[in-house]
């Protein structure tokens, strides 16, 4: 990608609009909610005219999950741009709580046939896939405290994949649109995770949760403001970082599947007729006469 689109598309992706920070009502965090330390990404697949069929499947095991208090959660993603894909999005604290996790989840799959089998059932519908463990860049971000997943409805995933030995530049350029984001007081939050596995070269995930889509209408407002708020050089730089430094940009959108994910009750706190009610229905079968 070229240096000045591969910036435009930073500004782009990261400016989902030009709101000014709004005076609003202040309520407790929900730390379960938060943004986890380590995020594993599973990118799937799913064969085609197997769509349906894949949903179904997964519902169920959302549904028998929770029926059998299963401590693995993830959420699950489905693609809206790029190539059809669904992301299970699985968090964690450490990777000490990953490892615990994919052993309770050895024991649940053991314990309830159910649940293994549609496991399989899933495996044979997908066709690739790819599999990311991230860690959260504290250093990095905006406004981070105030993401609470519970409220994400879509989620807009940039992926930049840097030279080697270039890392401090991505980390220099982030910071240089972050400071630009605090001078207007934009309210669009975003996280920023280094993978750590997964890929062959050093890659950073910029997410960015959204409740609304209507957040990106005024997507393009903030690209020309930016000369404003940093000043020519600062273009300058993120210019330069962009042609000598990325190999790689990609944005997508995705939207939330509530019914396919399986949260913690602690998660679903903030709404949980969105996470607990949607996932705890039961489908019936038809009465026969």
């Amino acid at each position: 990608m070229k240096a000045w689109s591969s910036i435009t598309a930073l500004i782009i992706i990261l400016a989902s609009s030009s709101m000014i920070l709004r005076a609003q009502d202040q309520k407790p965090a929900n730390l379960a909610a938060a943004p986890p330390n380590i995020a594993l990404l599973l990118h799937q697949e799913i064969i085609p005219g197997k769509s349906a069929d894949h949903k179904k499947v997964s519902s169920a095991l959302s549904h028998a999950s929770d029926r059998v208090d299963s401590q693995r959660f993830w959420i699950a993603l489905e693609s809206l741009t790029g190539i059809p894909e669904e992301i299970i999005f699985n968090p964690f604290d450490s990777y000490e709580q990953m490892e615990q996790s994919n052993a309770e989840w050895s024991h649940d799959l053991g314990t309830h046939p159910e649940l293994e089998r549609m496991r399989e059932e899933i495996e044979g519908q997908l066709g690739s896939q790819r599999r990311v463990i991230a860690v959260r860049r504290d250093d990095l971000g905006y406004l981070v405290e105030n993401i609470d997943f519970s409220e994400m409805r879509y989620v807009s995933i940039l992926e930049v994949r840097v030279f080697p030995g270039h890392e401090a530049d991505f980390v220099q350029s982030f910071q240089i649109l972050a400071d630009a984001y605090a001078k207007i007081r934009a309210d669009a939050a975003w996280v920023i995770y280094e993978v750590d596995a997964g890929t062959t070269a050093p890659t950073f995930l910029v997410i960015r949760p959204m409740p609304e889509l209507k957040q990106n209408d005024d997507i393009l407002s903030f690209s020309g403001n930016l000369a404003d708020a940093e000043g020519e050089q600062s273009v300058e730089t993120l210019k330069r970082i962009a042609r000598e430094s990325f190999i790689s940009t990609e944005s997508n959108l995705y939207s939330v599947n509530p019914e396919m994910s399986h949260v913690s009750k602690a998660f679903a706190a903030t709404d949980p007729n969105y996470w607990i009610r949607r996932a705890g229905q039961e489908t019936r079968p038809e009465a026969k006469p």
